[in-house]
């Protein structure tokens, strides 16, 4: 929540009444008290409660699509082999219907590479988070 919003660890130890080190623990996956974690509930204007529900639906929901992205996927993956088999068979008896082939073949390239882009989260939240934690994180 503190990198959705753009925030420094020392922004968020600031607002939180908690030392960064606390706040770098929390981070790392240690165990926190209950007054911290109450005084972050309170920067997030979240409750304890609605916290963790509300990552674990939206942790359901980011699976379930991932699932139905990658279902997608084989299923254009399927339909290019298809479609392309007749064009690869016409092309090994004809070899003017390799050019044919080539553009076919460049199609289903920049159609699959369009695709997995979005099925696989390329340069999506995890990059995006990943590279706003080097920019504004300060260890």
């Amino acid at each position: 929540m503190r990198i959705e919003r753009h925030w420094s660890q020392e922004q968020l130890a600031e607002m939180s009444g908690l030392s960064i080190r606390t706040i770098q623990r929390i981070e790392t996956g240690e165990n926190a008290g209950l007054e911290s974690l109450k005084s972050l509930a309170a920067v997030f204007e979240v409750t304890l409660v609605d916290s963790d529900k509300n990552k674990e639906q939206e942790e359901i929901e980011k699976g379930e699509k991932y699932l139905k992205d990658l279902k997608g996927f084989y299923k254009l993956l399927a339909i290019a082999g298809l479609s392309l088999s007749p064009i690869v068979i016409l092309a090994i008896v004809n070899s003017e219907m390799l050019i044919v082939l080539f553009f076919m073949g460049i199609t289903w390239a920049i159609i699959f590479g369009v695709n997995a882009r979005e099925t696989f989260d390329l340069f999506g939240e995890k990059w995006k988070n990943k590279v706003l934690d080097k920019k504004f994180k300060k260890d």
